[in-house]
């Protein structure tokens, strides 16, 4: 069978994709060279909570206590918040400190807290 012109040009921008190359060489004056988008810092709690914590919280990957189970946070607020304030800043078990939010001062990462606690029942 004798592939369509439609198939045929499917299939050469697969080849094309595969055997792109991984990286270029810039050259000064050669080629405008472009940067990458500067990084989004998040400036409320809600906003870490949106780009760093919500992937792990919203499913309870790796253990984490999910947003709005009553049960899950219960021992740990036994504990008290600030205990809960220095596990999300330094880190606790499978989170990373400030959960990944390097970049945010330790006030947002308390905001990002207080937000997963306001939605509990």
């Amino acid at each position: 069978m004798v592939p369509s012109a439609q198939t045929q040009t499917a299939q050469d921008a697969d080849l094309i994709e595969r055997i792109r190359p991984i990286g270029q060489i810039y050259v000064a004056g050669e080629v405008e060279l472009v940067t990458a988008a500067p990084e989004v810092i998040p400036t409320t709690g809600l906003e870490v909570y949106e780009q760093f914590c919500g992937a792990c919280h919203q499913a309870g990957i790796a253990g984490a206590p999910m947003i709005g189970d009553q049960a899950a946070w219960a021992p740990r607020l036994a504990k008290g918040k600030e205990t809960l304030y220095q596990h999300a800043i330094g880190g606790f078990n499978a989170m990373p400190a400030k959960g990944g939010c390097n970049n945010c001062d330790d006030a947002l990462i308390v905001e990002a807290v207080d937000h997963l606690l306001a939605a509990l029942p």
